[in-house]
């Protein structure tokens, strides 16, 4: 029984295998284990939902010698499917196909148990070829994870049942006699990947040279400062062993050195000088003190770990040159430091201490010389919205004239034509406008293809005379809170298309909640669109800022996000471009849509802003119809946050190609989808979409660039 290693697998479906458990059922020593039930529980809520022919695969019974005990398993594939589905998407489900065809061989299962065990945990690997001729000893418990039960037992033996236990079904051969010459051919045969792990130096170089001669690659772990060895005699047929580090050596001249004249060579395969204090230390000690060279457990699991990472990049066509490389954990420890801060720390106040609105000017002063109403005008100005708050405008007064240009530094994809920034240069006259008919100095104003100029006549008194207005355009902000979706009041609703309609827009207002959840789909696409696209999400990512940042006067805080820790802790992993990737590759990532469908269906309604043509001077109209809107809504007690889908500037096939290489169609799409659903004419274009939503107010205020550093230069 000591050698009995293999389970025996049978399938009721055979009527020989069938009869041959009937059999075992007789036996009264054995003992049956059936659950199932709460396998085939686990197999039917996976997501995505198997197959139909893997919920109906026949179940199998196993056998298991050395423990007297038959359990009942699913069968191969949906095991397999089940067992294996916590792998994803760390390791894909294409990727863990062509892994599970995998042969690897491991010689020494001291620290090769470790490495074997791993491999079938993930399993990376179809079949496991196993060679050791030692048997387990007391003293290869601190580090092999056997038990006292397993004394006098083969050590690929004892290695090959617990893989067993594991997996019923993974192909395992063993080797009792080890690597010899007269066993080492038929180990490497069919062999594509070989794990080195015996103490033996000649057995160590004989395997190497039968590896390089069939090519195939050798991973070597060694439990001092994680120190991993790979050889790709595959892609390097005429590589030295052992990087060439011992020179000429030859297996033949190995063979029956005792362990005190191992030690020579050992130091300068390892390099003695990067050997760990302890393990250099242990190493004068040899024959002494101590029998042989020291190995912790822990050590050996961490070779566990490397080996397996390697053996993924091996088998996937990942990158995995020869050479050397120590996984110091030791070393990793020493730099424990406290992270540094990104977000648990408050954001300054935003100019006003309290959480107001900046102000730079109080309008209701009775005294105000010309100078500081120009200024007031200005400040008003560079209060609009803007995409990512880049604030795309240069500012500037003579005195006679505001002028609020387009700052072309400014731009990002998104703002195909400059058209965003045209909106946001619209807002800002918008607002600059309000400011000095308030202190009765409005004049005139003319639209340009270049932006907006403001004819300002003498003051004509210290009175104002339309403060709710500046009042709104003091107080508007964003609020991104999520809504409670109760109904658009219908004399706000009127209200607003008014706005739009007195600035030469037109507001579209979708209210039916049918309409809005069908919006929500189609922004939330648009947005996954714009997480999985690189430069458009190196450029969403760069509008944010942390606490601390060295630009905080532009983008948008995070604190404003209206997110909860746990989405902010969500946000630092999706910031990533590694991961983007990833999610990318497997054409996945419906999550990252998610938070923009879960507020647009919490809102009351969706506002589009409408212009009717697609010229620069249009866009700039749509501004100050969007920048009225929003503080018509905003005076109403209505939260607002602007929605930026990445379609939204985009109106011909190239542009759509210009936003995202490989998504381009798929955001032409979605942005006729999205004018289909609100009636948009070929000729109208849209200025800016505006959540509106019944809300906890919010009063943080984006940070704003000094007037003094807009000039127009």
């Amino acid at each position: 029984m000591n050698e009995v290693w293999q389970p025996v697998i049978f399938d009721k479906t055979d009527a020989a295998q069938c009869a041959a458990l009937k059999e075992l059922e007789q036996d009264t020593s054995l003992t049956f284990l059936d659950e199932r039930e709460t396998q085939r529980n686990g197999l039917r809520t996976l997501l995505p939902s198997p197959e139909q022919s893997l919920l109906e695969e026949s179940d199998r019974w196993v056998y298991f010698p050395w423990r007297k005990t038959v359990v009942a398993v699913l069968g191969p594939t949906a095991f397999r499917h089940l067992r294996l589905d916590r792998n994803r998407n760390k390791i894909t489900r294409s990727e863990q196909d062509s892994l599970g065809d995998l042969t690897i061989g491991i010689i020494g299962l001291s620290v090769g148990h470790a490495i074997a065990h791993t491999l079938a945990l993930e399993g990376i690997c179809g079949t496991l070829r196993l060679a050791d001729f030692d048997e387990i000893e007391l003293s290869n418990l601190n580090r092999i994870p056997a038990s006292i039960l397993d004394l006098g037992i083969n050590k690929a033996v004892v290695a090959a049942r617990r893989i067993a236990e594991i997996d019923p079904y993974l192909r395992i051969e063993i080797v009792e006699d080890g690597i010899t010459e007269d066993t080492i051919d038929g180990f490497f045969d069919g062999l594509d990947l070989l794990v080195e792990e015996c103490d033996s130096l000649d057995v160590k170089v004989l395997a190497r040279e039968a590896a390089r001669s069939r090519r195939i690659p050798v991973l070597m772990e060694t439990s001092d400062r994680g120190l991993l060895d790979v050889e790709r005699f595959d892609l390097e047929p005429e590589r030295p062993v052992f990087h060439g580090v011992l020179g000429e050596i030859d297996s033949t001249g190995l063979r029956g050195l005792g362990t005190r004249d191992k030690i020579p060579i050992v130091l300068d395969q390892l390099d003695a000088a990067l050997l760990s204090a302890r393990m250099a230390a242990s190493m004068v000690e040899v024959s002494e003190t101590i029998e042989t060279w020291p190995q912790l457990g822990g050590d050996v699991q961490l070779g566990g770990a490397t080996v397996a990472a390697a053996v993924r990049r091996f088998g996937t066509g990942a990158h995995l040159p020869s050479g050397r490389i120590r996984i110091d954990l030791d070393t990793h420890l020493d730099a424990l430091a406290s992270p540094h801060p990104t977000r648990t720390e408050e954001l300054p106040p935003v100019d006003g201490a309290d959480g107001s609105p900046p102000s730079s000017f109080d309008p209701g002063e009775a005294v105000l010389d010309d100078a500081v109403l120009d200024d007031a005008v200005l400040d008003a100005a560079r209060r609009a919205p803007s995409g990512g708050n880049s604030q795309p405008w240069t500012l500037s007064t003579d005195g006679r004239t505001v002028t609020i240009g387009i700052d072309r530094s400014r731009t990002s994809t998104l703002d195909i034509g400059f058209r965003g920034s045209c909106v946001a240069v619209g807002a800002a006259a918008f607002n600059a406008r309000v400011a000095a008919a308030a202190q009765g100095r409005f004049f005139g104003e003319r639209i340009t293809d270049h932006g907006v100029e403001i004819a300002l006549s003498e003051r004509d008194s210290g009175e104002i005379t339309d403060r709710r207005l500046l009042d709104g355009v003091v107080g508007r902000c964003t609020n991104r809170e999520l809504g409670t979706a109760e109904p658009l009041d219908a004399g706000v609703a009127a209200d607003l298309v008014a706005a739009a309609a007195s600035e030469g827009g037109r507001a579209v207002l979708l209210t039916a909640r049918e309409s809005i959840s069908v919006a929500a789909d189609v922004l939330g696409d648009a947005d996954r669109i714009r997480y999985l696209t690189p430069h458009l999400h190196r450029e969403m990512f760069s509008e944010l800022r942390w606490p601390g940042d060295p630009d905080p006067n532009r983008g948008i805080e995070v604190s404003s996000l209206g997110i909860d820790d746990a989405d902010l802790s969500k946000l630092e992993i999706v910031k990533r471009p590694d991961v983007m990737a990833l999610v990318d590759a497997w054409d996945t990532g419906a999550a990252l849509g998610s938070d923009m469908r879960d507020r647009v269906r919490s809102s009351s309604a969706l506002v589009v802003i409408v212009v009717p043509g697609s010229t620069a001077k249009h866009y700039i109209r749509g501004g100050y119809a969007t920048e009225n809107v929003w503080v018509t809504a905003h005076l109403r007690g209505i939260a607002v946050q602007p929605v930026s889908p990445a379609f939204l500037y985009a109106r011909t096939p190239e542009e759509h190609q210009q936003l995202s290489m490989h998504r381009g169609e798929a955001l032409q799409e979605l942005n006729s989808r999205f004018r289909a659903l609100l009636d948009i004419t070929d000729v109208e274009s849209v200025a800016l979409v505006l959540r509106l939503s019944c809300a906890p107010k919010n009063g943080i205020y984006s940070r704003r660039v000094p007037v003094s550093a807009l000039g127009s230069g």
